[in-house]
């Protein structure tokens, strides 16, 4: 018989719908994020596209979290792993903005969804987390996955995904490394160094290849970049604070639905079968993988 849920129950079940729509918005704008960058990347150096990228959402960031309204902020019991995780996340946003100027959207987003699969591979040594035998063949699933897509040898696609498999890896270092600091630091000390960080990283080399945007077009487009990363990180701040990250985790493949519509009505793009097929593989692979982790976690972890 079934047990009739209380007052409480039902509220976790609508905080955890409020959640899975801030996820499904949350992936959508990093879907225009990309889908901006690459238009960018048609009329300016890639050096440029990151730098607004950072040091518009630092700016923007800097409205919410900041030393004076969040007391603390610079606090950290690690700071190296801070600049390092920060280092990672700009690498793989600088590998996947350079690769986006070569592939489809929907083959960059594709390739990016192995991001489970490596933090499968890098959680072993790195957090002394044991992968069986089920991960392992999950994870072979999903490079074939990952082969349908990239289709080696075969001339369907750009030497560019392998920047995209290196921005996965990147990514995948750095979500292993935000696990490791949510044990000593706060998200919002997190968050900020993500983007001062990075911004500082962006700004580098922008004496050698700046280009003065002269068209209103570009540099709304480069503010709204900056904005709407931004927005795209703070809501997927507010669905984890309503919904567990297993829950919300599975919904993260939505983006493929934004980035085939993106790439069909900005730049005509229409995904390949062997891309879609690609796809479906890598996402049925890494959404076990996804319940696997949620299984084998302890319960209230």
């Amino acid at each position: 018989m079934r047990v009739p849920e209380g007052p409480q129950s039902a509220g976790a079940h609508a905080s955890a719908f409020v959640g899975i729509g801030l996820m499904c918005l949350a992936v959508m704008t990093f879907a225009l994020t990309d889908t901006t960058a690459k238009w960018l990347g048609g009329h300016t150096s890639v050096f440029v596209v990151v730098w607004a990228r950072y040091v518009i959402h630092f700016l923007f960031s800097l409205a919410v979290f900041n030393p004076w309204t969040v007391p603390g902020l610079l606090r950290t019991r690690r700071p190296l792993l801070q600049i390092g995780r920060s280092t990672l996340l700009f690498l793989t946003t600088a590998l996947n903005f350079t690769a986006l100027q070569f592939l489809q959207l929907d083959q960059t987003v594709s390739i990016m969804f192995s991001v489970p699969f490596f933090i499968a591979l890098f959680a072993g040594p790195l957090l002394g987390e044991r992968v069986g035998v089920r991960r392992w063949v999950a994870i072979l699933v999903g490079f074939i996955g990952i082969l349908l897509v990239v289709r080696p040898g075969g001339g369907g696609i750009h030497p560019a995904a392998l920047l995209c498999l290196g921005a996965a890896a990147t990514y995948a270092l750095y979500a292993i490394t935000t696990r490791m600091l949510a044990r000593t630091d706060s998200s919002a000390t997190t968050l900020f160094y993500s983007s001062l960080v990075g911004s500082i990283a962006a700004s580098l080399p922008l004496p050698l290849v700046w280009e003065t945007p002269r068209e209103p077009l570009m540099i709304g487009a480069m503010l709204g970049l900056g904005i709407v990363a931004g927005v795209g990180h703070f809501l997927l701040i507010l669905a984890h604070a309503r919904a567990p990250a297993a829950t919300l985790a599975p919904f993260i493949y939505t983006q493929i639905v934004s980035m085939i519509a993106l790439g069909w009505l900005v730049f005509g793009q229409v995904p390949s079968p062997w891309t879609l097929a690609g796809a479906c593989v890598v996402i049925a692979s890494g959404g076990y993988l996804l319940v696997m982790e949620h299984r084998s976690r302890p319960a209230g972890a």
